[in-house]
């Protein structure tokens, strides 16, 4: 099995590339140093030339303090060129999509939840969900959207919350924390991936299919800093309102992934305390 991974350099891509490489798949990685994304001329000659049964649409641009950074981000995140670029040998396109495109909610996310992004990444996200939805079923190529919730694992950028608190375990540094309540459902990058995969093996997953990729269980910023502390055994300090918080910040972010279960058979297999515990001794 021939696979493409677009955005293969990034957290979820490297993940992605290791677990395939290791089932035996013949694997094309696009990188940032590859090809510029944000050209749809070079970017429909890389799928050209890679001629893959299988895309994994997994970059995504966040970049937008400029009117040219913000057109990139666009182009990087719809792709509409993707599915016009595909062989007639691919069986399938996975969009590694984002919690972000739905609106905020007191009550878990299920797929039917309703599309206010939270943000412009989160409108990109679904934008390019949306474009992905109907261009693949104009060409009769299966696509499925995974909206995934709040990744972690080994090899996050440095700058994101779990690899912060790690190294404050580590170094004794001060975590900044938002001045407001902020809960995230925090699913491991190795059932992530592993949902990837079963979405692209599963031939009989419903064309456009949208699947939220989550445990269920939504974490306070505070919560995790606990959890991590007494996971590595070390003290953690605090400084709260020190951090400006995101603005798509929320006090109840928790996904339904009930149907990820009943479609894929896919559920999470690591809880937080496990996966921050693996995280810190892979040197997270």
């Amino acid at each position: 099995m021939r696979a493409l991974i677009t955005g293969a350099g990034g957290f979820v891509g490297r993940h992605l590339v290791a677990r395939l490489r290791a089932d035996g798949w013949d694997v094309v990685p696009l990188t940032r140093a590859d090809v510029d994304l944000a050209d749809p001329v070079a970017g429909a000659a890389a799928v050209v030339d890679a001629a893959p049964d299988v895309v994994f649409s997994l970059a995504a641009g966040r970049a937008k303090a400029t009117p040219a950074e913000r057109a990139a981000t666009v182009a990087v995140n719809t792709s509409p060129w993707l599915v016009d670029a595909l062989p007639s040998r691919c069986r399938a396109v996975v969009r590694l999509g984002s919690s972000t495109e739905y609106a905020a909610a007191p009550v878990p996310l299920a797929e039917d939840s309703a599309l206010r992004p939270r943000g412009f990444f989160g409108a990109t996200k679904a934008a390019g969900s949306l474009l992905l939805q109907a261009a693949a079923a104009e060409r009769g190529v299966r696509a499925a959207v995974l909206r995934a919730f709040q990744v972690y694992g080994p090899g996050d950028h440095p700058t994101r919350l779990v690899p912060v608190v790690l190294a404050a375990a580590r170094t004794g540094a001060v975590v900044p924390l938002p001045a407001r309540v902020s809960r995230r459902d925090w699913v491991w990058v190795g059932d992530v991936v592993d949902a990837c995969v079963r979405a692209a093996l599963a031939d009989g997953l419903p064309p456009g299919q949208v699947l939220n990729l989550g445990t269920g269980v939504q974490t306070s910023t505070e919560e995790l800093v606990e959890v991590a502390s007494r996971v590595t055994g070390r003290p953690i300090g605090t400084r709260p309102g020190a951090h400006p918080g995101r603005e798509w910040d929320t006090d109840c972010w928790v996904s339904d992934p009930s149907l990820a279960a009943l479609l894929l058979g896919w559920r999470p297999t690591v809880d937080l305390a496990e996966g921050l515990r693996r995280a810190w001794a892979a040197g997270a």
